[in-house]
């Protein structure tokens, strides 16, 4: 009989492994079908789910993902230096390293206005493909932010969230995680390529 820690274990890799092969898309559908395929009455954590993904990616990719990551990385603190003006931070899964086939580099930057970090972009050659504007409601607080989708010269994907200027600085949670949604900025990324590019940032 699978106890109640083998079960959640189960739904967790189950759900990791629809989002990593693609058959859904959200972490809360993911994990309400892997309950649904052991008969389950409990859902795991997100971050229990984010660890299996991580797993499964390493599985999957091996060292090609470590050189990926490092690439990806490399890139990132390019398109960091052209924004150096507007307080680029990286996120995403490429600061975590935690990347699996298909991600993006996720940066955000402070200005209040847009417009000149899609110019800086295109005059620094980074192929921009569309913009939009995005807004989220959070416990009752809407915010605003402008998305810029990008690809880089080896076409990796970019995405590059703008926020307001009065934001910098603030404090986010993860909700993948669950803990701080720190980042690293310019010299702290610079710091991890050369002492250990494939650091991973998850919790412990």
């Amino acid at each position: 009989m699978i106890d109640d820690f083998d079960l959640k274990h189960r739904v967790a890799r189950e759900a990791a492994t629809l989002l990593y092969f693609g058959a859904e898309k959200e972490y809360k559908q993911a994990k309400t079908k892997a309950a649904e395929t052991f008969g389950a009455h409990f859902l795991p954590s997100n971050l229990e789910i984010a660890l299996e993904l991580d797993k499964i990616a390493e599985e999957n990719e091996g060292a090609k993902r470590k050189e990926r990551l490092i690439q990806m990385r490399k890139e990132a603190l390019e398109v960091m230096r052209l924004l150096g003006g507007f307080c680029p931070v990286l996120i995403g899964s490429v600061w975590r390293g935690t990347i699996k086939q298909g991600s993006d580099i996720d940066i955000a930057v402070y200005t209040d206005e847009p417009a000149k970090i899609v110019g800086i972009l295109k005059a620094g050659g980074v192929r921009v493909l569309k913009t939009a504007w995005t807004t989220v409601n959070k416990r009752g607080v809407t915010l605003e932010s402008f998305h810029i989708y990008a690809e880089t010269s080896s076409k990796h994907g970019l995405e590059i969230v703008v926020r307001n200027r009065e934001e910098a600085g603030k404090k986010r949670k993860c909700e993948t995680f669950g803990d701080e949604l720190k980042g690293l900025n310019i010299k702290e990324l610079e710091k991890v390529l050369d002492n250990n590019p494939t650091q991973q940032f998850i919790p412990s």
